[in-house]
């Protein structure tokens, strides 16, 4: 009894010098920042879904105003051509006036004061037609006016618009074809509890515990270590890409007095074996690989426990070139 004794303090000195305090510290802070990052992308992609409605929205807006400014100029294109016409009219009566003018000269007196009235008339009828006129000019100018710099307006706001769409297009291409080939690389582990899927613009890589470890363990066994390998093989070459590893537990309470102690450590301690094994079988950049402990607040399945204990791997674009675009 007393060696199974000294064997089990010497284990968990052992133990504990493998998993200093510092080390829970530095992932935990890793949790924070890549929960940060995280709420980060949702809130980005909220902005740009949102930023996406709004340019649809105004574009939409600018057709319409560009529609009613063309009708208003066919309008105004109209009335111009009237009082053109009305003019032209005047002109001729004013012609008639000034005939009818001379012949009232010769002796015609009276006649040719009634004419002057009408004629005095007729000329200030002519100065509120061509007063009209000239409004309707520069009312038509102004128009033209607006109606370019809409025009300016909106091809810029479809330039970024399809810029916008450009770069989510290739994003999504991007993050299809990595998600096929992981996925290809590791159909081999398909019936052992793996699945990779692409939800919202990223790619997740979905491991199921036993794949990985045994009951209770962070240790990863030869099964697991050979996944992990073909993983870490397809994303050494990987660029613009975070790549987040998360630990989850069932709800089942841990029933140990050394390390770990709940679920919280065994969640934490699992993804840490994860990453470094994937780190130290490829080229990976350590600085765009994280490790986190969810425990069990993130299920699956309520109903299936086993489906819960399991490891994800989730690897995230970045969105450099969004964020620039959005910033000009």
């Amino acid at each position: 009894m007393k060696k199974h004794i000294r064997y089990i303090f010497l284990a968990t000195i052992i133990f504990q010098a493998c998993v200093p305090a510092r080390k829970f510290e530095e992932v935990s802070e890793k949790q924070e920042v890549c929960a940060a990052e995280l709420k980060t992308l949702k809130s980005l992609k909220t902005e740009l879904q949102t930023e996406n409605t709004e340019l649809e929205s105004l574009n939409k807006q600018l057709n319409e105003l560009s529609k009613r400014l063309l009708e208003d100029t066919t309008i105004l294109g109209k009335s111009l051509r009237m009082k053109e016409k009305q003019y032209d009219k005047i002109d001729e009566l004013n012609q008639r006036i000034q005939d009818q003018l001379e012949m009232l000269q010769k002796g015609q007196s009276i006649e040719k004061q009634r004419l002057m009235a009408d004629l005095e008339k007729r000329k200030s009828d002519l100065l509120v037609v061509e007063d009209q006129l000239r409004a309707f000019e520069i009312e038509l100018n102004n128009k033209k006016i607006q109606l370019e710099d809409m025009s300016v307006e909106l091809q810029k706001r479809e330039q970024r618009v399809n810029e916008l769409e450009e770069i989510i297009a290739n994003k999504d291409a991007i993050v299809k074809a990595l998600k096929d080939k992981v996925a290809q690389a590791l159909l081999g582990f398909r019936d052992k509890g793996l699945s990779v899927v692409e939800k919202d613009g990223k790619v997740y890589i979905s491991m199921d515990a036993k794949l990985l470890f045994a009951s209770g363990s962070t240790k990863v066994d030869s099964e697991g270590i050979k996944a992990l390998k073909e993983l870490a093989k397809v994303l050494e070459d990987q660029q613009d890409l975070e790549i987040l590893v998360e630990g989850h537990t069932d709800t089942d309470k841990m029933r140990s007095n050394s390390h770990p102690t709940d679920n919280w450590e065994l969640s934490v301690l699992r993804a840490t074996s994860v990453v470094k094994i994937m780190l130290e079988n490829s080229k990976m950049d350590p600085t765009t690989v994280s490790a986190s402990g969810r425990s069990q607040y993130i299920p699956i399945d309520a109903g299936v426990k086993s489906k819960n204990r399991r490891i994800e791997v989730v690897l995230i674009p970045r969105l450099d070139e969004l964020f620039e675009i959005i910033n000009n």
